[in-house]
């Protein structure tokens, strides 16, 4: 083993590994420019299909990640885990505490509400959250990145909207936006299962709006490559750069969300899908 690789591995073997899934996925982010291109697929695959890494086996997730079973042991490693066992206990973990039921989340909320009135302590834990999500997206969001985004969209015949579970109601926002606007959009959710067929009639002279967070809906992210594939400009709201839409996207726009017992805020999110119809509807008003 050479000098560099002996340092590499003594650096990740003195790093505390983090312990619950977010702390993972934002450990990953921000290290993505110092991961090799095998350990950066791993990690990626990890970070978009978070229940198969809890639940399959290191050949079974190799095999979906298009990588050899030693790069996810030396992602583990890279990471700071003892090894993938180490690596795949954070996504058990944040499986275990998804399948609590909501009534298990209000009682744990109210074991830590110590005033008279429940249902203020409550609302104040919702209304904090949304407000630390709006904050951040404030100091996070890149204004030029915001209007190349406006630009592609302006641009478009067609807008397709794309967002699925905990997302929809972006879709749905943006789809009521964009009609009262006068703009020409169509929503990818059909009742009768042609979705597929909905995606195959956008052209490169449309545009699409794909909206996910971790844990990524799978028709959310199949579809939004499909429309990559085939050269249509991809607009992505996500939670960041390792998300599998910020990979697809022509440009992307990254919303971190905070929660309260469990409970992710859409504020932030909803802000930002405010602003977009009403930016592409006044560039198309000013030409420019």
């Amino acid at each position: 083993m050479n000098q560099s690789a002996s340092k590499a591995n003594t650096a990740s073997s003195n790093r505390i590994p983090p312990r619950n899934f977010e702390a993972l996925r934002d450990h990953i982010a921000a290290s993505q420019e110092s991961l090799p291109k095998r350990l950066a697929q791993a990690a990626r695959h990890a970070l978009a299909h978070p229940d198969d890494i809890a639940l399959g086996t290191a050949a079974s997730i190799a095999d979906a990640a298009d990588v050899q079973p030693s790069t996810l042991v030396r992602l583990a490693r890279h990471l700071g885990y003892d090894g993938f066992t180490d690596f795949q206990s954070v996504f058990r973990e944040r499986l275990k505490n998804r399948a609590s039921s909501y009534e298990e989340r209000l009682q744990n909320i109210q074991k830590g509400i110590t005033g008279d009135s429940y249902e203020g302590a409550l609302l104040s834990g919702f209304l904090s959250a949304a407000r630390q999500s709006i904050d951040s997206l404030s100091e996070a969001i890149n204004p030029a990145e915001f209007a190349r985004c406006v630009s592609v969209l302006a641009d478009a015949e067609i807008i397709y909207i794309v967002a699925r579970r905990r997302a929809y109601p972006l879709a749905a926002l943006m789809s009521y936006s964009f009609g009262k606007l006068g703009i020409r959009n169509i929503t990818i959710d059909s009742a009768n299962g042609v979705d597929d067929e909905i995606v195959q009639m956008a052209t490169q002279k449309d545009a699409a709006i794909a909206c996910s967070f971790a844990p990524y809906a799978p028709a959310t992210v199949e579809h939004a490559q499909a429309l990559a594939r085939a050269g249509v400009p991809l607009v992505g709201i996500t939670d960041t750069a390792l998300s599998p839409l910020s990979a697809c996207a022509t440009h992307w726009l990254e919303v971190s969300e905070h929660d309260f017992a469990g409970f992710r805020s859409l504020s932030a999110s909803m802000a930002l899908t405010m602003a977009l119809p009403v930016a592409v509807a006044e560039r198309r008003r000013l030409g420019t």
